[in-house]
């Protein structure tokens, strides 16, 4: 029979820093009346000074005490084993031989732990387990909380009745009583997003935007959030919806509700209610909007189809994305763009700062904001609990998406291959160190596919058909038009659901491929972004509103714009003073030496940075 030699301290029961509430029972540290060991009166000593525990049978400690040893070893030394005598007891067995009995340690159950586990519903629907065992767990305000609502009340928001505590109903979100929350998420992005509260401090006294009526269609996060109150500052009425069906925080828009903005939106909505928030967000009556600021072009698409007359009070068009800018450029090319529109996509501080480092940074985390390459690793370690190291990847496109995604992945020691249309994007995956393939070449090898194009049908049903079993597949464009996920809703194919945002799609034969947010943005559906970097991407879009409300007719035609250079180095400038960075300036000879302003703009449009 093995033996263990453990130190008398190992039989204390060290309860010390335990609530006593949490001890429902007879506490532990308690000894039995007929326990002769330990007495009621004497407490228990601290871990610091190590305490003889008494056995039942005497016995003398005067030979241990003595031993040449003894200042090696703790004077209550000894031997235990269990003792089938005292029903799964253990009894120490001393060095002279004696046998005694080890003071019993009661189990503790906590009663609040009890209770919690026996009122655990037996049917979960669409929460996660994760939210449902724990009612602590919906006091944790952070990014994720939002992903696995916490509410019992599984009802659509659209049959709800919710009203704020100034009484204003005016907004549709999953669950008001989450607004405490919210706020916290939006005073911790206010730090980070230096350039919005210089902006917000700036301009609000002479209120650029006074009388602009903004309705938005954006992603609805804490950064979002605070961009809409910094607008609020400088004078505009806001109203909005989201942009993502699945990339609504839930306690910032009651955030926002509270804070008196209508917002139409909540995490997992249906199609139909995607387009009944946009509509709601628009069609209301007394009140018509003259700004639009959209991201992906479904709010713009929205009111050309039913509310096309709302054009000729619209001053113009902010949009940010890849999709929503073809289809602006779409519309101009075809007559049909009314008002001025400005391309905030192909600014210099949206391209280079929140679509590369952005994407780099946040396509492997899950719900963190940390500023390091390894969170390509945690949107589809978190997702999938894959490791990327020797993994082969195809990443679909080589823009500025596509550069942060393979770095990323490069640096986690993945295999990465790249497809591109454009040979100029092809030539630089090359010397970045990236295999350029087409996507049929690699399919059935690679272990992971992202598309990061702006295009559609890029993985089509052939492609999904040939990959290997395990495959995961994501997109991290904006729109949902990338990967062809209407061909595997057919009845030969199963679906189902793993997780929030990953579904396994499994084939006749028991192969299954793991797609992740059902094709739609991944970075945002199932994680959050850098705040920093969305701070320069979202003072960007408020400068593009103030700029075309403010400008004098005439000045912006019925066209797409991009934003002026000068405006793109204001934007850079506010985020400098949060590194401590101090901007060398030019001597008069040396401006006149470069034919440059003292002040800018310091370089030509046609410079690539």
């Amino acid at each position: 029979m093995s033996v263990q030699v453990v130190a008398a301290k190992m039989a204390e029961v060290e309860l010390k820093d335990v609530p006593n509430k949490e001890l429902p029972a007879v506490s532990p540290v308690t000894p039995k009346a007929d326990e002769k060991g330990l007495s009621n009166s004497e407490p228990i000593a601290a871990a610091t000074s190590p305490t003889v525990v008494e056995p039942a049978v005497k016995v003398d400690p005067s030979p241990l005490s003595s031993a040449p040893n003894a200042a090696k070893m703790p004077q209550a030394s000894a031997m235990k084993r269990p003792d089938p005598q005292q029903n799964g007891g253990e009894a120490f067995v001393n060095r002279d031989g004696t046998v005694a009995e080890a003071p019993r340690m009661k189990k503790i159950q906590f009663a609040d732990q009890k209770q919690e586990f026996n009122k655990r519903p037996t049917k979960i629907g669409r929460r996660s387990l994760s939210r449902s065992i724990s009612q602590s767990s919906t006091d944790s305000y952070s990014s994720a909380a939002s992903y696995t609502d916490s509410s019992d009340d599984e009802s659509s928001p659209r049959d709800k009745q919710q009203k704020n505590s100034k009484g204003n109903g005016d907004f549709c979100i999953k669950n008001i009583k989450q607004a405490d929350f919210g706020r916290r998420e939006i005073e911790i992005a206010e730090q980070e997003m230096p350039a919005l509260m210089a902006l917000r401090k700036r301009a609000q006294g002479e209120k650029p935007l006074a009388g602009a009526k903004v309705v938005g269609c954006t992603h609805i996060t804490a950064q979002t959030a605070v961009l809409m109150e910094t607008l609020a500052a400088l004078g505009a009425q806001c109203r909005w919806a989201a942009c993502n069906i699945y990339s609504t925080q839930n306690e910032v828009a009651a955030a926002l509700a509270e804070g008196g903005f209508s917002v139409f939106a909540w995490k997992g909505e249906s199609e139909d209610d995607f387009w009944w928030c946009i509509d709601r967000c628009v069609n209301l009556e007394g009140w018509q909007p003259n700004m639009i600021l959209d991201d992906g072009g479904d709010l713009t698409h929205w009111i050309y189809k039913k509310y096309p007359n709302m054009f000729k009070k619209i001053k113009g068009i902010v949009e940010e994305s890849v999709t929503g800018v073809h289809r602006l450029y779409q519309l101009s090319k075809a007559g049909k763009l009314c008002v001025p529109a400005m391309n905030v996509n192909d600014s210099v501080t949206k391209q280079k700062f929140d679509n590369l480092y952005c994407c780099r940074e946040s396509i492997l985390d899950g719900d963190c904001n940390v500023f390091t390459i390894t969170m390509l690793n945690v949107i589809l370690k978190r997702t999938t609990d894959v490791m990327f190291g020797g993994k082969q990847v195809v990443v679909c496109g080589y823009g500025e998406v596509g550069k942060g995604c393979c770095a990323a992945l490069k640096a986690m020691g993945s295999i990465v291959y790249v497809t591109e249309i454009d040979p100029i994007c092809a030539l630089q995956a090359c010397m970045d160190g990236f295999r350029l393939v087409k996507l049929n070449e690699v399919i059935r090898q690679v272990d992971i596919v992202i598309t990061c194009t702006g295009n559609k049908n890029v993985v089509v049903r052939e492609n999904l058909d040939r990959m290997k079993n395990g495959c995961i597949v994501c997109n991290m464009g904006h729109s949902n038009t990338e990967i062809d996920v209407a061909s595997l809703r057919t009845p030969e194919l199963t679906w189902e659901r793993v997780r929030s945002q990953v579904d396994h799609v499994i084939w006749p034969d028991g192969k299954r491929i793991v797609l992740l947010a059902e094709g739609r943005l991944l970075n945002l559906s199932c994680s959050t972004v850098p705040t920093f970097v969305l701070s320069i991407t979202a003072t960007t879009q408020a400068l593009a509103l103030i700029e075309l409300y403010n400008a004098p007719e005439g000045r912006y035609k019925q066209d797409v714009y991009l934003l002026p250079k000068k405006m793109d180095e204001y934007v850079a400038s506010l985020h400098l003073p949060t590194f401590d960075a101090h901007l060398t300036e030019l001597s008069d000879e040396q401006a006149k030496y470069l034919g440059l302003n003292k002040n800018g703009p310091f370089k030509p449009n046609y410079y690539r940075y």
